[in-house]
C-alpha cells in the first residue's frame, strides 16, 4: 500500500521536479494536474498510482525510460543516475524515502499471456515483444502492459465497439480547467483593494451618518464559457464518435457545472447541448446522429461557423469564451472564408484551439486549404488524437 501522504501539493511539485531533472518535459501544470488526479483518484495500491502518474506526465515512448527510472527510484528504493544532476542535496520526496537496495532478481520466467500492469511500472518486456508476449514485429515496445495503458496511447479512430466501454470508464475521470474571468459583480472583503461605497453608506446609517468603517469588496471570478464545436463530415467520422461521448460527460451532472455549448456541423450547424444534456453516451451518440441531417456528409466549415458567429456568437455565446473546433480543416467550397470566419471568431472569444487528429501523422504539414487559412487566426492547434494526447487540449483550454 501506499504511504499516506501529509502534504498531497507538496509530493506532486517534488515528484514532477525529479521527473523533469531526469529529462521529462514536466510543466508546473502539469504538476498541478497531477495533484487535481490524486484527487480525484485516491492511489490505494502502487500500481494505481503508476498508471496515474504515467497518464498525466507520458506524453511520448521516448518518455517511458526516464519515467520508469525515476518512479522506481522513489517508490522501489534504486538508485537514479539523474539525481547526479541539480542540486545534490535536495531532501527526499515527503513520506517517500527510498528504502533498501532492492535484491537481485531471480531468472525471469517465460512471459504469461496477462495484461494485468507490472507493480511499480519499472520491469520492461524485451524488444519486439509486448508485455503479454507476443511479437510487434518491429521491436519498437507496444504500450499494451494493461487495459488503461493501451487505450491511453490508441489512436481514437482505432476504437472498436468492445472498447468503448472502458473508454467511457476512463474519459469519465478527466476534468477541464476553464480560464477564469472578472465579471462587473462584487462581493464583500474586509481585505479588498477597492472600497464599497454603497456598503459604506449604508453602514454609515448605524452610526448617524459618519462612516466609522469602510466597507471593502472585491471582484467576483467565474469560468469562462466552453464552446465545443465538432466537425461531423466523414472524413472524421472515427474520431466524432469518440469526441461526442466525452462532450455528452461534460453536459451531464457529472461535468462539474460548466458552462459549456456544443455543437456539429458537416454541411449545415446543429445545436447538441440539449440534446446531449442528461444521457448515457450510447444514447447520447444515437441522439446526435438523429439531430444532424449531415451526419458523415461533405464539409463546409465557412459556412458553419459563419452561421454560429451569426446566430449565436455575437449574441454573447462566444464572447470571452473559449473555442474549440474539432476539425481535420478539409473545405469543399472557399478555404479563404474559413480564415475569415475564424478570425471573426477570434476577435469575439477568449482563446481559439484547433483540434486537428490528423496533425499526429508522421510528416504532417497543415496544407489543407482549410487549415492553412485558420492557423493564423488560432491560439493554440493540436491533435487529441488518443486519451494521453487529450491533456495538449486541456491544457490549451487552460492557458
Amino acid at each position: 500500500m501506499v504511504e499516506p501522504l501529509f502534504d498531497p501539493a507538496a509530493f506532486a511539485a517534488r515528484f514532477g521536479a525529479a521527473l523533469h531533472r531526469a529529462g521529462l518535459p514536466v510543466t508546473p501544470e502539469r504538476s498541478a494536474r497531477f495533484l487535481d488526479a490524486l484527487r480525484l483518484l485516491p492511489p490505494v495500491d502502487r500500481p494505481t498510482l503508476y498508471w496515474t502518474a504515467r497518464l498525466v506526465f507520458v506524453t511520448g515512448r521516448a518518455q517511458l525510460e526516464g519515467f520508469d527510472r525515476v518512479f522506481g527510484l522513489v517508490f522501489g528504493g534504486a538508485s537514479d543516475p539523474a539525481d547526479r544532476r541539480g542540486s545534490p542535496g535536495n531532501p527526499p520526496l515527503p513520506g517517500l524515502e527510498p528504502g533498501p537496495p532492492a535484491p537481485a532478481a531471480p531468472t525471469p520466467a517465460p512471459p504469461r499471456r496477462s495484461a494485468a500492469p507490472l507493480a511499480g511500472g519499472s520491469a520492461r518486456p524485451e524488444a519486439g515483444e509486448d508485455r503479454a508476449g507476443h511479437r510487434t514485429g518491429s521491436g519498437v515496445l507496444r504500450l499494451a502492459g494493461s487495459t488503461t495503458e493501451s487505450l491511453a496511447h490508441q489512436d481514437f479512430g482505432r476504437f472498436g465497439a468492445g472498447e468503448l466501454a472502458e473508454l467511457d470508464r476512463l474519459l469519465a475521470g478527466l476534468a477541464i480547467k476553464v480560464p477564469l474571468r472578472r465579471t462587473r459583480r462584487r462581493e464583500a472583503d474586509p481585505g479588498g483593494r477597492r472600497i464599497d461605497l454603497r456598503r459604506s453608506l449604508r453602514r454609515s446609517l448605524r452610526t448617524g451618518g459618519e462612516a466609522v468603517r469602510l466597507a471593502r469588496s472585491h471582484g467576483r471570478l467565474r469560468r469562462r464559457p466552453l464552446v465545443l464545436l465538432c466537425d461531423i463530415s466523414g472524413s472524421m467520422e472515427p474520431y466524432t464518435r469518440v469526441y461526442l461521448r466525452f462532450f455528452s460527460r461534460l453536459c451531464s451532472p457529472a461535468g462539474g457545472g460548466l458552462a459549456v455549448e456544443i455543437f456539429v456541423f458537416a454541411t449545415r450547424l446543429t445545436r447538441l447541448t440539449p440534446v446531449l444534456r442528461h444521457t448515457t453516451p450510447d444514447v447520447a451518440l444515437r441522439r446526435a446522429g438523429r439531430a444532424a441531417p449531415d451526419w458523415s456528409g461533405g464539409t463546409l466549415i465557412g459556412r458553419s461557423l459563419a452561421e454560429f458567429t451569426n446566430r449565436f456568437g455575437r449574441r454573447g455565446m462566444a464572447r470571452g469564451a473559449v473555442v474549440v473546433i474539432f476539425s481535420d480543416g478539409w473545405e469543399g467550397a472557399d478555404p479563404a472564408a474559413v480564415g475569415r470566419e475564424t478570425a471573426r471568431l477570434g476577435r469575439l472569444a477568449h482563446r481559439v484551439v484547433w483540434v486537428n487528429p490528423r496533425k499526429a501523422a508522421p510528416g504532417y504539414a497543415p496544407l489543407a486549404g482549410g487549415i492553412a487559412a485558420a492557423l493564423p487566426h488560432c491560439d493554440a492547434f493540436v491533435s487529441g488524437h488518443t486519451l494521453a494526447a487529450m491533456t495538449e487540449v486541456f491544457d490549451a483550454i487552460a492557458e
